[in-house]
């Protein structure tokens, strides 16, 4: 099992950057893909931000984005593949969601997509980014 725990959401200005992080535990040596979802009242949660961990600094890792948040997205993972970044520039009203972690482990069931919601099998509770 994982656990995924995030931090760093708040209330930010319009065109201001904030970084939000994710602590993941467990047997995070069996995630595959890690990132960042988002959700507003009313619509569905959306992938903004999808890390795919190769396991070799050769190759280095594979990052997804929506073309809605390419440019101003950017994940990152630590050295110690325990914490996971989704850094945030230029921010605008529209951002403005419960943003979510997330993790798949190898062999995680059907698989949709590395920007979808039920390719992920472990969850965070969420931290709120407020934008006005």
């Amino acid at each position: 099992h994982m656990q995924l725990v995030e931090s760093g959401g708040g209330s930010v200005q319009t065109g201001s950057s904030l970084t939000l992080s994710c602590l993941e535990s467990g047997n995070t040596y069996s995630a595959t893909y890690t990132g960042w979802f988002r959700q507003s009242p009313g619509k569905q949660r959306e992938g903004v931000a999808i890390l795919y961990f190769r396991g070799s600094s050769v190759h280095g890792d594979t990052t997804y984005y929506p073309d809605s948040v390419k440019g101003r997205f950017t994940i990152s993972q630590a050295n110690a593949k325990n914490t996971v970044y989704l850094q945030i520039h230029s921010l605008k009203p529209e951002d403005t969601a419960m943003y979510y972690c997330a993790a798949r482990i190898a062999y995680g069931g059907a698989w949709y997509g590395p920007l979808m919601e039920l390719s992920f099998n472990y969850w965070g509770q969420g931290t709120q980014v407020t934008v006005s």
